[in-house]
């Protein structure tokens, strides 16, 4: 007679286990199992807003203007900027009445952890007088302007901000000035 073959029951704990990786995921009913997560869109939605609502600089800069009477003064530099960027200050002085040196004064802690680049035109002659670096540009008379476009960048040092002002004075005498904050973000 023949033989007949031997058939052992193979149990549950007898099987090969399939390599690392590949078992069959696990049953999820959760609808973003297979799509991006929510949360990573609402962060990102957050931060593109934020960006175009002017949270994070890159807006056309505000121009500050005073009337001191024997000058007008403008200054035209951003109130938000981001850290190790380049930036442009506008300044203006209209003269409402003689100058016989037209003095545009920074105080340094306005400057502080920056880099001026390029200051034009150049003034005559340059100085640090009673804590404030002084640019003389010489005489101007009722109704001239003078315009100077400071370029510059910020350091990777300073965070936060900084303020200060810039001053106006006919030679030694102060006409007045515009206080300055700018606040830098990382």
């Amino acid at each position: 007679m023949g033989s007949r073959p031997v058939v052992a029951a193979i149990g549950q704990e007898d099987r090969m286990q399939a390599p690392e990786g590949l078992e069959s995921p696990p049953q999820r009913l959760r609808l973003w199992d297979r799509h991006a997560s929510p949360i990573s869109i609402l962060v990102l939605g957050a931060l593109l807003l934020a960006a175009v609502l002017g949270f994070t600089g890159g807006q056309p800069s505000p121009p500050r203007t005073a009337d001191f009477g024997a000058a007008r003064l403008t200054v035209k530099t951003p109130a938000i900027i981001r850290n190790g960027e380049f930036f442009e200050t506008d300044v203006t002085l209209t003269a409402n009445a003689p100058l016989g040196d037209a003095v545009i004064a920074v105080t340094p802690t306005l400057w502080r952890d920056m880099t001026v680049n390029t200051m034009i035109p150049a003034p005559v002659e340059e100085s640090f007088e009673d804590g404030r670096f002084h640019f003389s540009y010489g005489p101007l008379e009722p109704g001239e302007r003078l315009r100077v476009k400071i370029d510059g960048q910020i350091n990777p040092p300073l965070f936060a901000g900084t303020q200060g002002d810039i001053a106006v004075f006919d030679g030694e005498r102060r006409i007045g000035a515009i206080p300055l904050r700018i606040k830098v973000l990382p």
